[in-house]
């Protein structure tokens, strides 16, 4: 799953994933970016079956989704779960935040503020996180650099360490996020 608000920098680590054949599945503006590469790019609408919606507040929040990365590989009754409801595993997770720090600062509007609260791609960060186990979340851009560093020396398999290092970071991502958030509402 690959879905952020800013797609610098992601060039070298899609053709690196590709090149491992690790499959895309996005949303609106990334998975047209990741195609406009020349990758393959499943849509999440083909996956959930359902638009994006509510002006894009609503794209990601979906059992599929949902599913499919918190689902814990080891266990029998998440897997017979999955199968029963076509869950497919997403067993890695790019996503980034909207930018609501540089959105305050820039004197928008609290409209506009608000619409930079990120609800979808908090918490797929967390959905990733929680599911270490299974799952890689690279939660930020800062992060692409650790996941190219392992695609180049290890393929595209990960360690339960290097899971729980993505995890940590991402924690670090949602932690640091929800204070900005919590600090404006507290100011305003």
């Amino acid at each position: 799953m690959v879905s952020v608000f800013h797609k610098d920098g992601l060039e070298d680590l899609l053709e690196a994933l590709n090149k491992e054949g690790v499959k895309f599945l996005s949303t609106g503006g990334t998975q047209q970016f990741i195609e406009g590469l020349g990758y393959e790019c499943q849509k999440v609408e083909d996956v959930t079956t359902y638009p994006s919606i509510l002006g894009g507040r609503v794209k990601t929040l979906h059992p599929k989704v949902f599913g499919g990365i918190l689902g814990r590989r080891d266990n029998e009754g998440d897997r017979e779960q999955m199968a029963k409801y076509e869950i497919p595993e997403i067993d890695l997770v790019i996503v980034d935040l909207y930018p609501f720090e540089q959105t305050v600062a820039s004197g928008a509007s609290e409209a506009d503020i608000i619409e930079k609260i990120d609800i979808g791609g908090i918490s797929l960060i967390r959905a990733g996180a929680k599911n270490f186990q299974d799952v890689v979340i690279v939660p930020s851009k800062a992060e692409y650099a650790m996941l190219l560093d392992i695609l180049k020396k290890q393929g595209a398999e990960t360690t339960m360490e290097q899971r729980r290092q993505f995890a940590t970071k991402a924690f670090g991502v949602s932690s640091h996020y929800d204070t900005a958030i919590h600090e404006w509402f507290r100011r305003s």
